[in-house]
């Protein structure tokens, strides 16, 4: 599902609604909240417009990792649903810029947390996520230094439960 979002997003340098509830199930995030039903309120326009300022951020290769991330998150947050968290808006950036950016979830913060990498839920907590990844793949061996921050989130969520949680 998200490789499919991402080859849309790459033809049309914007996400839609559809393409938004996609990345929902995807996550398998709840759609019957008061700020889906805002999302799906919101004109298309509208979201394909934040979508795209972020689209641009986060495949500026003018900017480190951790700065698009920061302005592709920042797009996003006049859009009901991406005022707080990073788990919807994390896939979101990661459809726009596949091998730029990665998805966040608890279970990635985990494996962090468990390579003694801390991160703190504070403001910000994605852009220093993508830094936290960057940091790690350009000290990689190989083949690893070759991941994406995608390959590497990916990593961090199939470690076990309990190695994470360590």
């Amino acid at each position: 599902m998200l490789d499919q979002v991402a080859e849309r997003a790459q033809k049309e340098g914007s996400i839609g609604k559809a393409g938004i509830g996609a990345l929902l199930l995807f996550k398998r995030l709840r759609a019957d909240t008061p700020w889906a039903r805002a999302l799906m309120a919101t004109a298309d326009a509208d979201v394909r417009r934040a979508t795209a300022a972020a689209t641009a951020a986060v495949r500026d290769t003018a900017l480190s990792l951790s700065d698009a991330a920061r302005a592709g998150r920042a797009a996003l947050a006049g859009l009901p649903g991406f005022t707080r968290g990073d788990a919807l808006a994390s896939t979101v950036l990661t459809a726009a810029a596949p091998h730029r950016m990665a998805v966040y979830d608890r279970r990635a913060h985990a494996g962090l947390r468990s390579l003694g990498i801390p991160l703190s839920n504070a403001s910000g907590r994605y852009s220093r996520y993508i830094a936290a990844l960057d940091h790690l793949l350009t000290r990689a061996p190989s083949p690893a230094c070759a991941w994406t921050p995608r390959d590497l989130d990916i990593a961090l969520y199939c470690l076990p439960p309990d190695t994470a949680s360590a």
